[in-house]
């Protein structure tokens, strides 16, 4: 419940920046109406901390009204004066997996689509997966701020209390993800590597202590049930052409001053070597095994001939073989190739999370016991100096 106290000053700071319009000033004291969700908007603003919010405790709740599960939808820039924005891929990976958690809960799959302009963007949630999609239209979500955004969705879940709420582990849904997480005082599971349905409940699976184990976690005393998931982690469905969702349009009144970080200039930095590893269909890895700095060079001849790029495993990052941004792994980046070649690479739990996605998975290692060969499709026992050389011939007769 929200109160306010007598220390309330009738400053009607608190009015404009409710997106419900919940707020009346009413003998100079603040009083909300029906239309409050208890989003917490006004708590950020007032000066003299007059205004209070009051959550039930979890074991007291009831959570059979709590329905549906939803995927929050990540829009990119492209560039494009007349589609300026488009659906970030993540979010139709995590559709999928939405997908098959609410068929087994017997729940919808909505999509809560934030947007200062629509762009038809339902017809390709429909296609992907999503039963319904929320809709909130407005000025004032043009670009991306964690006030507006998160009070927004705090409304809407309070609104219509969905079970489950995935968000992509990216720049935006790790910043966004917490601050509702909190706002709601639920749960929040980061960087998820596996979702499943077990007792009703969404198991959320997580590498923990550094990527030496996974962590099952569950949240039975919370809702929604938050998770963070890795893009791709999850395998995209083929769309299905014809299948439309459901558009929910939702109303929230913005104010300028919710907004209390304001960006004043961007600029946009491109890698000097145009590594996109995330999207790359073929990737030729390497790791620890494969000595030197030198030797790794042929890799790159090697990715250069089948229109891949060079991956890396931390080891081979951190000896100072590749750089950063080529890393692959669970402290790198997650991938899902068509092919992925691994030479030298034993297979630590922290790479495997980050690349075992990829649809054909070729190992080379003289190790006959090495982890990588129990996710590998195809595995070769021997030396990678050896191997590398003879392909990169093989390939260039051909």
């Amino acid at each position: 419940m929200i109160e306010v106290s007598n220390k309330c000053i009738g400053c009607t700071k608190c009015v404009p920046v409710c997106p419900f319009a919940a707020i009346n000033m009413i003998s100079k004291k603040a009083v909300m109406n029906e239309a409050c969700t208890l989003c917490g908007a006004c708590v950020q603003v007032c000066p003299v901390q007059a205004i209070t919010i009051t959550r039930e405790e979890a074991s007291a709740k009831d959570f059979s009204g709590y329905k549906g599960v939803w995927v929050y939808v990540e829009l990119t820039e492209t560039g494009d004066k007349t589609h300026p924005k488009k659906i970030k891929p993540v979010t139709f990976e995590l559709l999928g997996a939405a997908r098959k958690l609410a068929d087994e809960l017997r729940e919808e799959v909505c999509a809560v689509l934030l947007t200062d302009k629509d762009h038809n963007y339902a017809k390709d949630l429909g296609a992907y997966g999503a039963d319904k999609v929320y809709m909130v239209e407005h000025d004032e979500l043009f670009e991306y701020n964690t006030d507006v955004f998160s009070t927004v969705i705090v409304g809407l879940v309070n609104r219509h209390k969905p079970s489950s709420m995935l968000y992509g582990a990216t720049i935006q849904g790790r910043d966004l993800a917490p601050r509702v997480a909190s706002t709601l005082y639920v749960g929040l599971t980061a960087d998820c590597t596996a979702l499943a349905i077990k007792d009703g409940l969404l198991l959320q699976s997580r590498p923990a202590f550094g990527g030496n184990i996974m962590a099952d976690i569950l949240a039975p005393n919370s809702r929604p049930q938050m998770s963070t998931v890795r893009p791709n982690v999850m395998k995209m469905n083929e769309p299905v052409v014809g299948r439309t969702a459901v558009v929910v349009r939702e109303s929230a009144k913005l104010d300028k001053s919710l907004r209390r970080v304001k960006v004043l200039e961007r600029k946009i930095a491109h890698d000097a070597a145009g590594v996109k590893i995330e999207t790359a269909g073929v990737i030729v890895s390497g790791g620890r095994g494969m000595k030197t700095k030198e030797k790794f060079r042929q890799l790159e001849e090697l990715s250069k001939l089948l229109g891949g790029v060079v991956g890396a495993s931390r080891a081979a990052v951190d000896l100072g073989f590749k750089d950063k941004a080529h890393q692959v792994g669970q402290s790198g980046t997650t991938v899902s190739p068509k092919l992925y070649l691994s030479f030298g690479i034993s297979g630590a739990v922290q790479h495997i999370v980050g690349m075992k996605a990829s649809d054909v998975i070729v190992a080379v290692n003289k190790d006959p016991n090495a982890p990588i060969f129990n996710v590998a499709k195809y595995g070769i026992v021997g030396d990678a100096h050896e191997i590398v050389p003879k392909l990169i011939e093989a390939l260039k007769k051909k």
